[in-house]
């Protein structure tokens, strides 16, 4: 395995991809091996605040483009100031979301044709991507009991069950055109799920 390695997870929210993200940061640890853990949309301090903007629930009412344009924009910085640099460096990347997000979201879910994604993505990352991506993939009324779980959930989390069917549907269908994309059943407990993500890289 090449030690500067780029790794997303990607997942409805409450998939557990968070969990993995982690625990995959310490298995590397724990094998000696240099990783970092950020996520999208944020990383660094300029995409931080951006997610303030793209998560707060009094912009309910932003436009899917806005959403595509601002994450896009946080990418870039994120890309630039923290994801390159470590992988220079011979690090491996673990990132909690990454471009995927962005077509399932706002792509399948919200309706914006995917070719104006694909166009703002060669814009911003020209060919940047990830070298391997895990799906966490779980029914998404198991991932609603753990949502309705938790204090403080984001406009996103706060979306109904049908948003939530087409954010599934969205990133099923990249998994099934993407051999990058290694789909992983979420509804299994935490180690078997990490040991079938470690058995692929």
């Amino acid at each position: 395995m090449k030690k500067n390695l780029f790794i997303t997870f990607e997942g409805i929210e409450g998939s557990g991809k968070s969990t993995q993200s982690k625990k995959l940061q310490e298995f590397f640890l724990q094998k000696k091996i240099d990783a970092i853990l950020t996520r999208e949309p944020g990383g660094c301090e300029i995409a931080e605040q951006i997610r303030k903007i793209l998560l707060a629930e009094k912009f309910n009412n932003m436009q899917a483009l806005t959403e595509i344009l601002l994450n896009f924009s946080a990418r870039l910085e994120h890309v630039e100031q923290v994801i390159k640099p470590a992988l220079k460096q011979g690090k491996v990347v673990i990132c909690d979301r990454f471009f995927d997000s962005t077509y399932a979201y706002q792509g399948s879910a919200c309706g914006v044709d995917f070719a104006v994604i694909e166009q703002i993505q060669k814009i911003t990352l020209k060919d940047f991507e990830p070298d391997i991506t895990f799906l966490i993939d779980v029914d998404v009324e198991q991932a609603f009991a753990r949502i309705n779980s938790r204090i403080d959930n984001n406009r996103y989390e706060k979306l109904g069950l049908e948003f939530h069917q087409k954010v599934r549907s969205g990133f099923l269908k990249l998994a099934d055109k993407n051999q990058r994309i290694k789909k992983i059943d979420g509804s299994q407990n935490i180690e078997q799920i990490l040991l079938e993500i470690t058995k692929h890289l």
